[in-house]
C-alpha cells in the first residue's frame, strides 16, 4: 500500500497567464524563457527559502513550504525577480505569472513524492484570483504571516471559486507605494544581461541572466541544445548539445568559453578556440552555431 501523510502546509501554486497565446506567437522561444525562469529564478529562491518544489508542468509551477511567512516572502522574491527578468522583452512575450498562497492541511504521497488535497485545490483557485504579475494570498495566510514595512495585504473581498463551497475571502500583496499596482516592483536594483538575437531562417532567440546569480555559479551556466545537460537551452540544430559555458571573471567581467561544440562560437565574427575563455562586452555579437545574439547590459 503506497504510504501518505496529512500535514499543515503552506502551498504557493503559480501558473502563467496568457500561456497559449505566447506558445501560438513563439513556441520555442516561450519554452525556452520559460525553463531559464524557473531554473534561474524560481528553482533558486523556493530552495533557499527551504521550501519544495513539487513539480512544474508546462506553466504551473507548484511549490511548498514548512512557513507560510517563507511561502509569502518567495512569492514577492519571484515577482521582483521575474520583473527585472522580462525588462528585455517587448510586452506581448513577458511572462506574467499568477501566484496564489494558502495555508491549510495537504496529503503527502511519499511513493510519488506529490501533494494533494483542499489545501492544493484553494492554493490554486487563490492564484486564479491572482492578477498577472501579481500574488494574492487566503485569509489564513494574512492573519499568520506578516509583510515587510515596503509591501502591504490589500483586502480583494469574497469569491466564488469552481468546485468550492464556501466563499474565498482573498488578499492581494501589492507595495506601499500604490494600492494600485499590479506589477510587482523591484525593492533593489540587479543588474541582469540580455541576449536577443534570430538564427538564418529568422526565428528568435534570447534569454536573460542575473549578475548575481551568475556570480553565484562556480561552474558557471550552461548553454545548449540539450534541456538535460544545460542551464540555458537554443533550440536550434546548429547549437550543440554543451556549446559554451558563461562565467563571471574578475572584477564581474562577463567571459564565455566554448566547451567542444561542433559549430563554433565567435565573438564579433572572431571564433573561439575550444576550451579557452574570452571576456564577452556589452555590445558584442555573440555567434554560437547560426544563431546571432547581442548582449546587452542593464
Amino acid at each position: 500500500m503506497a504510504r501518505s501523510e496529512r500535514r499543515l502546509s503552506a502551498i504557493l501554486h503559480a501558473d502563467l497567464a496568457g500561456f497559449v497565446r505566447l506558445v501560438e506567437s513563439e513556441e520555442d522561444l516561450t519554452f525556452e524563457h520559460l525553463r531559464s525562469a524557473r531554473d534561474l529564478i524560481w528553482r533558486p529562491a523556493i530552495e533557499t527559502a527551504g521550501g519544495k518544489l513539487i513539480h512544474s508542468t508546462g506553466d504551473s509551477m507548484l511549490a511548498e513550504f514548512s512557513s507560510a511567512a517563507a511561502a509569502v516572502q518567495v512569492a514577492i522574491d519571484i515577482q521582483e525577480r521575474m520583473a527585472r527578468f522580462n525588462e528585455g522583452f517587448d510586452e506581448e512575450r513577458r511572462l506574467m505569472f499568477r501566484v496564489g498562497v494558502h495555508l491549510g492541511e495537504i496529503i503527502v504521497d511519499e511513493v510519488d513524492h506529490d501533494i494533494f488535497g483542499d489545501g492544493v485545490n484553494l492554493a490554486e483557485r487563490i492564484q486564479v484570483l491572482a492578477e498577472p504579475g501579481g500574488i494574492a494570498v487566503s485569509r489564513a495566510v494574512r492573519d499568520v504571516a506578516k509583510l515587510h514595512d515596503d509591501y502591504a495585504y490589500v483586502d480583494g473581498g469574497e469569491h466564488r471559486a469552481k468546485h468550492v463551497s464556501r466563499p474565498l475571502h482573498i488578499y492581494r500583496v501589492r507595495t506601499r507605494m500604490t494600492a494600485a499596482t499590479v506589477q510587482i516592483q523591484p525593492t533593489a536594483l540587479r543588474k541582469i544581461f540580455h541576449f536577443h538575437g534570430v538564427d538564418p531562417g529568422g526565428r528568435k532567440f534570447g534569454f536573460g541572466v542575473e549578475v548575481d546569480d551568475l556570480v553565484k555559479r562556480e561552474a558557471g551556466l550552461l548553454i545548449g541544445r540539450d534541456s538535460t545537460q544545460c542551464d540555458l537551452v537554443l533550440l536550434n540544430e546548429s547549437v550543440s548539445r554543451r556549446h559554451a559555458r558563461l562565467s563571471m571573471g574578475l572584477n564581474n567581467t562577463l567571459q564565455i568559453e566554448d566547451v567542444g561544440s561542433t559549430n563554433g562560437t565567435a565573438i564579433n565574427g572572431t571564433p573561439i578556440a575550444p576550451g579557452l575563455t574570452r571576456p564577452l562586452e556589452p555590445g558584442s555579437m555573440l555567434k554560437l552555431g547560426d544563431i546571432e545574439l547581442v548582449v546587452r547590459y542593464d
